[in-house]
């Protein structure tokens, strides 16, 4: 199969609603219609000829200190594991650290799991970018929804509000 990508702006039927936001005020990014069925990374790549280390993942975490739960998006490319319990636990100063159950994430970000992507996150939200994400000319990300991917550029992800630029993976 064929990605045919278009201004996202054009296509903001195939964008989550917050994400069709976050779009609005950035340039260079492109979105592309696909089999829902296909979102998860492995099988999309596969079908639509996308390499792995071309693909970026939003991983939701939360952490936890003091009875408080903070939740934070990390992006990695599909290479490569997020040092949830290391790095990542270490950087937002957490007691403990994990995956965010998938119900807290789809209901606090407003996505759909298997498409969620730091564009549209709720503005409080660290964004941790892989130093690989970031240094990448063009990366392909969930759209909000499992109907499309987005295509960025590392450093538009690096320049997000609230993102920074780091090694996740320990």
């Amino acid at each position: 199969m064929t990605l045919h990508w278009v201004p996202a702006t054009d296509r903001i039927d195939l964008l989550a609603d917050p994400v069709a936001g976050a779009v609005a005020n950035l340039e260079g990014v492109e979105v592309a219609e696909i089999d829902p069925g296909l979102a998860d990374t492995a099988a999309f790549c596969e079908q639509y000829g996308v390499t792995l280390d071309e693909s970026a993942n939003c991983v939701v975490v939360a952490a936890k200190r003091g009875g408080e739960t903070r939740y934070a998006a990390c992006m990695v490319l599909a290479t490569m594991r997020v040092d949830v319990n290391g790095v990542v636990r270490k950087h937002l100063d957490a007691r403990k650290a994990s995956f965010a159950p998938m119900a807290d994430a789809v209901e606090l970000t407003g996505m759909e799991y298997g498409g969620i992507t730091p564009l549209g996150l709720p503005g409080e939200w660290p964004i941790l970018v892989d130093a690989h994400v970031a240094e990448h000319a063009r990366v392909v990300i969930g759209s909000g929804v499992r109907r499309s991917k987005l295509a960025v550029s590392g450093a538009t992800l690096a320049g997000l509000k609230g993102a920074e630029v780091l090694s996740l993976t320990g």
